[in-house]
């Protein structure tokens, strides 16, 4: 489904009508927590998560601590649920013959930058990894899973969006009180995307915190600047299609018309026939995200042209000194 409006603003008859069940979701988190035996493996195990539903940004802060603890000469190996995939796993994913269908289209990319698992239980699947050779575990999403003992959590909030309308789920985005999640928390990644408008109600339980804060931006790759002050037709099936909209305004793009799908939407063969059919009457170039390209016909996918986005990390130093104990036990450890 597509992330309702009233999510963000908190207007309308639904939060209202939905408040009261609010508080069956939180009866309900808290009892699966109390059944839930948390199991320690002999990895180190880091957790991106956040603390509402939609894109947030979690994937490419994973795929970019991928490629920074590579570069301090470490193995991490990346964990996911596979969401959106029919395969139960655990398994590794292998990019020569799982698609989309078969994992989710968040556990192509990541695998693309680390060997990746997919599997439900989120303690399972880690074993899985250490067995086959990972000295650290990435975990993609999580922060609301207590199968597995974590020794870094890292909660992501985008600046744009921030807590939404501060309600809890179904009435509002949150899937916990903001308090309770990032008292388990070790840092925040605080992430600016481009949108064109930014909430601020994250500035104050951010700073009552105490944790340190790793800014960082979501950037579009090189690969965009083929479609610079260019004419498109950009279509996307994220939990926040607006934020690659702003991406494509701020590279000058003519956006001819905008699309908008629900997050991993499995695109139709003449969906996409009719978004390129669009595009070329209107002498425009149709394009979309990373994340809904893996998810594309085959066939189909030289047609559209990807946007690929990366992140970097504005304060590395802060990044160093959260991880800098990791690093050098692992250096001590690979001699």
């Amino acid at each position: 489904m597509k992330t309702p409006d009233f999510f963000f603003h908190g207007q309308g008859l639904w939060p209202g009508l939905l408040s009261p069940l609010s508080g069956l979701w939180r009866l309900g988190a808290a009892l699966k927590r109390n059944r839930t035996v948390t199991q320690k493996i002999d990895t180190p195990v880091i957790c991106v998560g956040n603390l509402t539903v939609g894109g947030t940004g979690k994937t490419p802060i994973v795929i970019a601590l991928a490629h920074y603890f590579r570069q301090a000469g470490l193995s991490p190996h990346i964990i996911t649920r596979g969401y959106g995939g029919n395969l139960k796993g655990p398994l590794k994913i292998d990019l020569s013959t799982h698609s989309a269908a078969d994992v989710g289209d968040e556990a192509l990319l990541l695998a693309q930058a680390a060997p990746a698992w997919m599997g439900a239980d989120r303690s399972v699947t880690a074993r899985a990894a250490q067995e086959a050779g990972a000295d650290l575990i990435l975990m993609d999403d999580g922060h609301q899973n207590f199968s597995l003992a974590k020794d870094y959590s890292l909660v992501v909030i985008d600046r744009a969006y921030g807590f939404g309308s501060g309600r809890i789920l179904p009435a509002g985005p949150l899937r916990e009180p903001v308090a309770e999640g990032l008292s388990r928390a070790n840092a925040i990644i605080l992430l600016a995307s481009g949108d064109h408008v930014e909430t601020t109600n994250w500035r104050q339980p951010v700073k009552d915190t105490g944790l340190p804060v790793i800014r960082a931006s979501l950037e579009p790759g090189i690969e965009a600047e083929q479609i610079v002050g260019q004419k498109v037709v950009a279509f996307a099936g994220i939990g926040r299609p607006e934020k690659f909209f702003a991406t494509l305004e701020n590279l000058k793009c003519e956006i001819i018309e905008k699309r908008s799908f629900a997050d991993h939407h499995v695109y139709s063969e003449d969906e996409i026939m009719k978004l390129v059919e669009l595009a070329a009457s209107q002498g425009a170039r149709p394009v979309t995200t990373s994340k809904d390209h893996v998810r594309l016909p085959p066939e189909a996918r030289p047609m559209i042209t990807e946007i690929p986005v990366s992140i970097t990390f504005e304060n590395i130093r802060t990044l160093n000194e959260l991880f800098s104990d990791l690093i050098k036990q692992a250096s001590r450890h690979n001699g």
